[in-house]
This record gives structure tokens, C-alpha cells and sequence, in this order.
């Protein structure tokens, strides 16, 4: 088990140890790039029940890293030895600037991947990562920008931003949400693997609505500008164009940034299904 909270924010250790006797005390050791940050001896406290011992620790860990927290009982006449498992704790900063790289950016790429976000090179806020979190934020309904400020941050510290999937029965198959508007490639099992911004039809030439199957897939770059096309029904179909704004400005098709089209273009199969909803 494991926590992610962001850098300056406090926060707290509790533990449990049965049964209670009292004067006991238990160690409570914080590992931080490998070595001891602190160490703290901890008195128990009876539970409400007095059956159990229990302790509660503040702590605050500051700069992007990763806190591991253990809690041990020395042997005494009373208690035998007893450790508790280790759990790690994942510190975020508190923003980041566009174009920033290190130990901080590189925590926020490991919380978008678990979600399925596709992030860029390692360690970097490049375009891509840039991309990840303008779907991230598509998802859990904040501004559509792609900072990767405090709001954004503290929301993926809070478990926040995970893709829902609508139809988990339909196996190995595209998800288009044009409510939130981002694409979501979901795996045979039902998995969420891959989260994509995309701009569907405008108002005026609205994206059709339902369950497709792809058809015909056109590599390259046609006459229109559209990258790496798989079409669902009809002219409608996804595809990497020049300009994808962050809000529906197509004629009709599911636009996704050039960078992504390819990537996409080969996970799609040809009688693989689409579901396109709001």
C-alpha cells in the first residue's frame, strides 16, 4: 500500500499494535533517497477498546521523491519484536513549469502512466507529457490547459482522473467521451490502457453518436490533412490533424494531435469496435 501527497503538505502515520500494554513504544523510521531522513520513538496509546495500542505521527516531507515509512516494536519482557510492512509514500511537487524536467516531473509522469495517460520522454514536461495532462484535466473537468500547476497535482495526489469505462463488455475496443473530449483505447479485459485529447464535430457538423466498427484504415497523410485515418462509418473516422483545440471544432471526425495519430492508427484493428458517447 501507498500514498501520494505533495511537497510542504503535512501529513500523518498511524498504526495499530495488538495487544496493549502499556509503556510500550514503537520506532518510526522515514527512508527518503536511501537514506534515514528522521527516526522517532512513539509511545502507544490504548484504542478505544483498550484491546490495541495505537500511535499517530506527523510528519512533512518537502522536494518530488518518494518517502519510505516503517514502524517496528523492540522486543520486551511484555511484547516480542513485531515490524510492520513498509509503505512508501510518493511526494509530488507542488507545480511545475512547462518545459521543466528532474525528480519532480518525473513522479507526475508515473501517476499519469498508472492512469493510462500517455506521457513523453522521461523526466521532461515535453509536448506529449504536456498532452498527458490536458487529458487528465479533460477527465476530472478542470480548466483545458495543459499547466501542470498546484490544482492538478493535488487532484492526482487525491487519486483523482481515473477513465470510466462505459462499455467494459465490449472487450478490446476505442471509447470516445465527447463530453469530456478524449479518447480512451480500453484493452480485451476491459482496461483503460491509453487516454488521448481529441476534438470531435463542431456544433454545426456533429460527431455521429454509437457503437461502429472500423472499416477501412488510410495510412499517411491525405488531401484534407488528415494523419493516419481509421474511419467507423462513413467519412467519419479518427485521425491526426494539424489543429486540435480543446473543444469540438471537427467536421465530423475525432481529431487527435499529429504526434499521437500513428500510435493510435496501429492499436485500432480493422472490425474492431468504437463507441462514441457524451
Amino acid at each position: 500500500p501507498g500514498a501520494t501527497v505533495l511537497s510542504g503538505d503535512r501529513w500523518r502515520v498511524r498504526g495499530t499494535l495488538t495487544p496493549y500494554v502499556a509503556g510500550q513504544r514503537v520506532t518510526v523510521r522515514f527512508q527518503a533517497r536511501g537514506r534515514e531522513v528522521r527516526a522517532r520513538s512513539v509511545l502507544l496509546r490504548p484504542s478505544r477498546t483498550g484491546l490495541s495500542g495505537t500511535f499517530v505521527l506527523g510528519h512533512r516531507a518537502r522536494g518530488p521523491h518518494a518517502v519510505t515509512v516503517t514502524a517496528a516494536h523492540d522486543a520486551t519482557p511484555e511484547l516480542p519484536a513485531l515490524a510492520a510492512a513498509p509503505v512508501r509514500v510518493r511526494v509530488l511537487p507542488r507545480r511545475l513549469a512547462p518545459g521543466s524536467s528532474g525528480p519532480g516531473v518525473l513522479r507526475l509522469q508515473e501517476r499519469l502512466r498508472a492512469l493510462g495517460y500517455v506521457v513523453g520522454a522521461r523526466g521532461r514536461l515535453d509536448a506529449r507529457t504536456a498532452r498527458a495532462v490536458l487529458a487528465f484535466r479533460k477527465v476530472v473537468g478542470l480548466p483545458r490547459t495543459t499547466s501542470a500547476g498546484e490544482v492538478v497535482l493535488r487532484a492526482l495526489a487525491r487519486g483523482r482522473g481515473a477513465f470510466r469505462v462505459r462499455f467494459p463488455k465490449h472487450g478490446r475496443h476505442v471509447e470516445a467521451d465527447l463530453g469530456r473530449q478524449v479518447l480512451a483505447l480500453i484493452g480485451a479485459g476491459g482496461k483503460v490502457e491509453r487516454i488521448y485529447p481529441t476534438s470531435s464535430g463542431a456544433p454545426v457538423s456533429p460527431t455521429v453518436l454509437g457503437s461502429f466498427r472500423f472499416y477501412r484504415k488510410d495510412p499517411g497523410t491525405n488531401a484534407l490533412g488528415m494523419v493516419h485515418s481509421s474511419y467507423f462509418i462513413r467519412g467519419y473516422a479518427i485521425h491526426g490533424y494539424a489543429s486540435v483545440p480543446t473543444y469540438p471544432a471537427s467536421h465530423g471526425c475525432l481529431r487527435v494531435p499529429v504526434p499521437d495519430a500513428l500510435a493510435i492508427f496501429r492499436w485500432v484493428r480493422l472490425g474492431g469496435r468504437i463507441d462514441v458517447y457524451r
